[in-house]
């Protein structure tokens, strides 16, 4: 029901786009956003958009470089990660929850499958 795409090898500084595709009854019920997970630590919330758009939420960590969007036409959130650094290699989930943003996000509703980012330095 969440299936993303666009992780790749990239050079620290570089750039690259994540897209997630939702079901049409995910992207019109949910908040949709992006979390990670390094393996054998804890997943970490990176970024959440309202169902309207109108809102995003970031990770202290990716505030000011990374950037979430959604388009609820085509049932599509994206997360565009620009200035990447090699701490923000990782498994990254798209996700949706009923909540736009906080604790729930930590096992949100539904969880995709992940695409591995890997920034090398």
């Amino acid at each position: 029901q969440l299936q993303a795409s666009g992780g790749g090898l990239v050079q620290a500084g570089g750039s690259l786009r994540l897209s997630c595709a939702a079901s049409g009854r995910i992207s019109t019920t949910y908040a949709l956003g992006w979390l990670r997970q390094v393996p054998g630590k804890k997943r970490e919330f990176v970024a959440s958009v309202t169902r309207s758009g109108d809102s995003t939420y970031y990770a202290d960590s990716v505030k000011g470089r990374f950037t979430i969007s959604r388009d609820n036409v085509k049932n599509m959130v994206y997360l565009q990660m620009n200035s990447l650094k090699p701490e923000d290699t990782a498994l990254y989930y798209c996700a949706a929850d009923p909540a736009p943003y906080g604790s729930s996000w930590y096992v949100p509703r539904y969880l995709g499958q992940g695409t591995l980012v890997t920034v090398s330095s």
